[in-house]
């Protein structure tokens, strides 16, 4: 189990860094540096799906790396 983790957490940054440039992929460039549109949108359809996993991944990474690092 101990050999798996690495290998687990590598995968999951891996789909993680795409989901994010996958959301990124929609913004214009100026709000991917911190400035961006002065209305506030609400996320619908595959947008709110991929924020979802995106959080999910999150939580995922997190939580391998702290069982690698207890094991």
């Amino acid at each position: 189990m101990k050999e798996l983790l690495p290998f687990l957490q590598i995968i999951v940054s891996i789909l993680l860094v795409a989901v994010v440039l996958i959301q990124q992929g929609g913004a214009a460039m100026g709000s991917a540096f911190g400035g961006g549109e002065e209305f506030h949108s609400e996320r619908r359809g595959a947008e709110k799906h991929l924020f979802k996993i995106t959080i999910l991944l999150g939580i995922i990474f997190v939580a391998l790396a702290l069982l690698n690092l207890l094991l």
